[in-house]
C-alpha cells in the first residue's frame, strides 16, 4: 500500500471537522483496512508534520433509493489525526499557484 492509497480524501468542510481544527486535529477518509500505524506514517510522509495520535471510526453505508429499488452505499473509515504543537495542514492555501 502506498501512502497515497491510504489517505483517500480530507474532510474539512463539515462543522465537526472545523471545530476539531481549532484543537490541532485533522479529519481524513482513509482506506477501510488501514490501521492506525499505517495512517500515522502516511500523514507524516505526505504532509511533513508530526502526528501525536490517530483515532479511527468505521461508518456503515446507508441504504439509498436507486430507481424502484434500494442499494447500499459502501462502508467507509474516518480517521481523526492529532498533530504536534506548531504543526498544521492547510488544504485551502494557494501555495502552488
Amino acid at each position: 500500500m502506498n501512502h497515497e492509497d491510504i489517505i483517500r480524501r480530507p474532510i474539512f468542510l463539515t462543522e465537526k471537522a472545523s471545530t476539531l481544527r481549532e484543537g490541532n486535529q485533522v479529519v481524513f477518509e482513509v482506506l477501510r483496512n488501514a490501521n492506525k500505524v499505517q495512517i500515522r506514517h502516511a500523514v507524516q510522509a505526505l504532509f511533513n508534520v508530526k502526528v501525536t495520535s490517530v483515532n479511527t471510526m468505521l461508518y456503515r453505508g446507508k441504504d439509498r433509493r436507486m430507481g424502484r429499488g434500494y442499494a447500499k452505499l459502501q462502508n467507509w473509515k474516518k480517521a481523526v489525526v492529532t498533530l504536534a504543537e506548531g504543526d498544521s495542514i492547510d488544504f485551502l492555501s494557494d501555495s502552488e499557484s
